[in-house]
C-alpha cells in the first residue's frame, strides 16, 4: 500500500517532467503591458523571434496596455502555468508594488522570475535655452530657481517620473512635473517644457543635432551610444535608474519550464547579432538566472518604493 501510495503522489510530478521534456506543445503568448512601438514591445519583439528560434515554435507578442502595465500582469497572474502565457516585465511593475494600494494580485506572490533581457540608460536633456551645460550647473541652476523648471513625463510611475523624482531626491532641487499624454519631445524642443529625464531612443537624435542639450545618462556607467556624456552618478554618487525588462510566468508553473526558457534566454542574449541589435537601441543584454532576477527585481521594488514615499506620488 506504501508503494502505491508514493507511486501515485509522484504522477503529477512526473506528468509536469514529461511535459516539460515537450514543452513548448504550441505557440508561445507574450504579454506586453505597453503599446505597439514602445520600447517595450521592441525589445518583446527581439526576444519572441530569437526565443521563437530556440523553441521550435512561435511566440506571439500581445500588446495589452494599461494601468501602468497592471492589465498586462493581471492577465498572467490568472494563465494556465503550463509555460504557454509569458509576461513582459519592465521597472514599472516593481514600481506598481508600492504605487498601487489595491491591486488584486501580489506580482511577487503570483509571477515567476524567468530571467531579465536588457537594460538601457534614460538620457536627462533640457532645452537649450536653459543656462546649463553640466549637472552640477543644471542643480545649481535649480536650486536658484525653484518651482521655475519644468520637466516632462508620459505618466505617473513611468520610467522618466521616476528617474526625475529620483534626481530631485538626491539633488535636492525643485522640479515641477508635468505629465503628458502624448510625446513631450516636441514641447521640449520648442521650450515649453526645459527638462526630460527620456528614454534614449526617442531624443538621442535630438541630442546629436543640437536641438537638445544632453547632460547625462542615469546608468551606473556611461553608455556606448554617448561615450562624452556622463552619467549621473559622476555628480550625485550612487544615482542609478536604468530601463530594464524581463520575464515572467504564472506562478506554479513547472521549474523545468522555466530553466528551459531562462536557458534558451541567455543564449540568445549571447548572440553577437542580438548584442549588435540592442547596441543599436542604445541597450545591452542583462542575462541573469531565475533567482539572480528575482533577487534584482525585490531590489527594484525596495529601491522605488523610498522614492515614491519621498515624493508622496500617487497614481491619476
Amino acid at each position: 500500500m506504501l508503494g502505491l501510495t508514493a507511486g501515485a503522489a509522484a504522477l503529477p510530478l512526473l506528468r509536469h517532467d514529461a511535459f516539460a521534456d515537450n514543452y513548448p506543445v504550441r505557440p508561445v503568448r507574450m504579454i506586453v503591458g505597453f503599446r505597439a512601438g514602445s520600447a517595450t514591445d521592441v525589445d518583446a519583439r527581439l526576444i519572441a523571434q530569437a526565443l521563437a528560434e530556440r523553441l521550435g515554435q512561435n511566440v506571439i507578442v500581445d500588446d495589452r496596455p494599461g494601468a501602468g502595465g497592471n492589465i498586462a500582469a493581471a492577465e498572467v497572474v490568472n494563465a494556465a502555468a503550463d509555460g504557454g502565457t509569458l509576461l513582459m516585465l519592465t521597472v514599472s511593475n516593481a514600481v506598481n508594488v508600492t504605487l498601487y494600494k489595491k491591486l488584486n494580485f501580489d506580482i511577487v506572490r503570483d509571477i515567476a522570475s524567468v530571467g531579465a533581457t536588457m537594460r538601457t540608460a534614460s538620457l536627462l536633456v533640457i532645452n537649450p535655452a536653459v543656462p546649463a551645460a553640466t549637472v552640477p550647473e543644471f542643480i545649481a541652476y535649480a536650486k536658484a530657481h525653484p518651482g521655475k523648471l519644468n520637466y516632462a513625463f508620459g505618466g505617473y510611475g513611468s520610467a522618466p517620473n521616476m528617474s526625475a523624482e529620483l534626481f530631485k531626491m538626491m539633488a535636492g532641487v525643485d522640479l515641477i512635473h508635468v505629465p503628458y499624454a502624448t510625446n513631450p519631445v516636441p514641447d521640449l524642443v520648442s521650450g515649453q517644457v526645459q527638462v526630460f529625464f527620456s528614454p534614449m531612443p526617442a531624443t538621442i537624435g535630438y541630442a546629436k543635432t543640437g536641438k537638445l542639450r544632453p547632460l547625462a545618462v542615469t546608468s551606473a556607467a556611461r553608455s556606448p551610444a554617448l561615450p562624452d556624456v556622463p552619467a549621473i552618478g559622476e555628480f550625485l554618487p550612487g544615482y542609478v535608474a536604468d530601463v530594464w525588462h524581463g520575464i515572467g510566468a504564472p506562478k506554479r508553473t513547472p521549474t523545468a519550464i522555466i530553466g528551459a526558457l531562462n536557458s534558451k534566454l541567455n543564449a540568445a542574449l549571447a548572440d553577437p547579432a542580438m548584442k549588435q541589435r540592442y547596441a543599436n537601441l542604445g541597450a545591452e543584454p542583462m542575462p541573469m538566472t531565475p533567482d539572480g532576477f528575482g533577487k534584482f527585481f525585490a531590489g527594484e521594488i525596495a529601491k522605488w518604493a523610498e522614492v515614491i514615499k519621498f515624493a508622496h506620488i500617487q497614481p491619476v
